[in-house]
């Protein structure tokens, strides 16, 4: 598998910045946002950052494999609202296409419990992702819903609906089994049991518990805020995840691509180690973890008992 850094974790350095600190962290590839007013993003429809990122990613040997735009409006019910929303995202799309991108984070449209008319807003979510889709696939690019809070696909089961409602090879699921665990829905083995078929793109993140019986609670849709919080993020391997055993799950589905280290230093820096070394750091511990899977398969196909 490749190991990326996603420019979540960069908020201080450029993108070509990024790119560079992820070269020199021993990444493998970069997953960079897509969003306006963000130093470690490429601003929207911005041909002329997006070329040199791209120029410096392949003097680096860090290819940009995927972007994260934060649009929210695709599952809007004002008709105006939701196109100019996928149009944002069709830009996206073209933007990915440039750079040799290959995957673009989808956010399923921005939803709280307490909210009216599910029914309406998931029909035109449902209606956006068909509208994306057909764009998406012709540029090779594929379009990744995440487990994400705040949106209509915040658990496994709810993601996998809607890929399923949409039906086309170009709309997958982001899976993040750390968004999962920290709003109390799936656990990995029923992740995979309703989507571990669906799943073309993984985001990699660990967590403690500050409070494991604390209910869940977010204002927003791209950050949990300090005040609301009931877990503190961690450096991959320091937390409580089994990555373990998520990356034996992803290898028994066919999962075989990006694990793209989603560090989350632009919300919680307060949290995790400086960018570099928290990356270097998250990349190892699942490189040492891929190798002793791939030893323990090599030992079970030979015969050895482990």
């Amino acid at each position: 598998m490749k190991i990326a850094g996603h420019t979540l974790g960069t908020p201080d350095q450029t993108v070509p910045e990024a790119l560079r600190l992820f070269r020199r962290a021993g990444l493998d590839a970069a997953e960079v946002i897509y969003q306006d007013d963000y130093r470690s993003g490429l601003p929207v429809r911005d041909a002329a950052a997006a070329a040199e990122a791209a120029r410096v990613a392949d003097g680096e040997g860090v290819p940009i494999v995927g972007l994260t735009p934060y649009t929210t409006a695709i599952n809007a019910t004002d008709e105006r609202v939701r196109s100019d929303a996928v149009d944002e995202l069709r830009s996206a799309i073209d933007t990915a296409q440039a750079i040799g991108a290959n995957r673009v984070r989808v956010y399923s449209g921005a939803w709280q419990p307490d909210q009216q008319d599910h029914a309406a807003h998931w029909s035109q979510l449902v209606h956006s992702f068909e509208d994306l889709a057909g764009p998406a696939a012709d540029a090779g690019v594929v379009l990744c819903a995440e487990n994400h809070f705040g949106t209509m696909t915040q658990t496994a089961r709810d993601t996998a609906a809607l890929v399923r409602a949409v039906g086309s090879p170009a709309v997958r699921v982001l899976y993040d089994q750390a968004n999962l665990t920290f709003t109390h829905d799936e656990d990995v083995d029923a992740a995979f049991a309703v989507q571990g078929d669906l799943i073309g793109h993984v985001h990699v993140k660990d967590l403690v518990f500050k409070d494991p019986d604390a209910p869940f609670v977010a204002s927003e849709t791209a950050r949990v805020h300090a005040e609301e919080r009931a877990v503190t993020s961690r450096v991959v391997g320091d937390g409580s995840l089994a990555w373990s055993r998520i990356l034996r799950r992803l290898l028994e589905v066919g999962y075989d691509d990006v694990l793209s280290l989603e560090y989350e230093y632009r919300w919680h820096p307060q949290d995790l180690d400086d960018p570099e070394t928290g990356f270097r750091r998250g990349a190892d511990h699942l490189r040492n973890l891929l190798l002793q899977l791939e030893l323990h398969g090599a030992d079970q196909g030979a015969g050895v008992r482990s």
